[in-house]
């Protein structure tokens, strides 16, 4: 009996393997079915090679080195009045750098759970080593509060970017929005509703647009059902959207993958930025949990993604 669960255990790990080298090129052929046919010699030369690159033996580590010694955490940084829900921290790299591009993470947990610093961080302490400055914040969660003050919350932390990222060494016009399932939702709603009044009390004046945004396994559809208040970023896809990166598992049984088809989808229609959807085979929910061959690739993928955008930027700011 033993000897059959061993070779059950190895014929897994050999599936989950092969399943993850698969990503990267998965990764590479989304980007290039959705960006310009020359993407690749417009973004830096290493994060090229990294994409090609199917295996890191850093990616068996898995879940004994999620953090850097050459990034710092700033923590529980007050961005509003509601206590920890309204707390960020900040992650850059020990030598201080400045006029860092910025990725805000926000973490799922289906509008009822989750919090900064537990989701994300493979992402997020690879970008910061690399001269990010990256924040990890808190929201609001229901039952406690009901839409539209998680979205709300979110436009509090780009308002916050604007106002203070520069005291962290972050460039607060180049801000990318990344979110995990709940939320990618929120991630979704906040990039396509740029300076909406409706979701800035108070802080109408504030810029919340965003230079790209960053979906892993979300969903997408409404989460309060009472009429005129429209709580899907179905309802707000416009031809002002930023560039999309959506990332979905097709094996995700938490949140079915059509949910994530029909999004990039309706995005295409209407938007007139890119929307690179990638689909993983065999990943799960919560795939980017630990360091594995699959995250490594979508992380490498994310470092080409904004890449791409900033460099994009610049050549039309000329």
């Amino acid at each position: 009996m033993g000897f059959a669960i061993s070779i059950l255990t190895v014929g897994t790990l050999l599936v989950i393997i092969h399943r993850g080298l698969q990503t990267s090129p998965v990764v590479s052929q989304a980007m290039n079915d959705s960006l310009e046919k020359k993407w690749r010699t417009t973004i830096n030369p290493k994060n090229e090679r990294r994409l090609q690159k199917k295996f890191s033996f850093t990616a068996l580590l898995g879940p004994f080195f999620k953090r850097r010694y050459d990034v710092v955490r700033i923590a529980n940084i007050n961005y509003g009045n509601a206590g920890m829900r309204n707390q960020l921290d900040v992650y850059r790299h020990r030598s201080h750098p400045t006029g860092c591009p910025t990725l805000v993470h926000l973490h799922g947990g289906g509008f009822v759970g989750g919090k900064k610093n537990s989701q994300s961080l493979p992402l997020i302490y690879q970008l910061a080593s690399k001269g990010w400055v990256c924040i990890s914040a808190n929201y609001r969660l229901s039952p406690d509060v009901k839409f539209p003050d998680h979205l709300i919350d979110i436009k509090k932390v780009i308002a916050w970017v604007r106002e203070h990222g520069s005291e962290f060494g972050a460039d607060p016009t180049t801000i990318f929005l990344a979110g995990n399932s709940s939320g990618a939702h929120l991630t979704a709603m906040a990039a396509l509703t740029p300076n909406s009044p409706s979701f800035q009390p108070g802080f109408e004046c504030v810029d919340t647009s965003v230079t790209a945004a960053i979906c892993l396994y979300g969903y997408y559809g409404y989460i309060d059902t009472t009429p005129g208040l429209f709580s899907s970023p179905m309802a707000y896809s416009g031809k002002e959207a930023p560039p999309f990166f959506v990332v979905h598992g097709d094996q995700d049984r938490l949140v079915p993958v059509e949910n994530a088809r029909r999004f990039a989808e309706h995005l295409r229609v209407f938007s007139s930025n890119p929307v690179v959807y990638v689909e993983l085979p065999g990943a799960e929910h919560n795939f980017d949990l630990y360091h594995s061959i699959r995250t490594k690739a979508v992380v490498h993928g994310i470092e080409a993604f904004t890449d791409w955008v900033r460099a994009n930027n610049k050549h039309n700011s000329k």
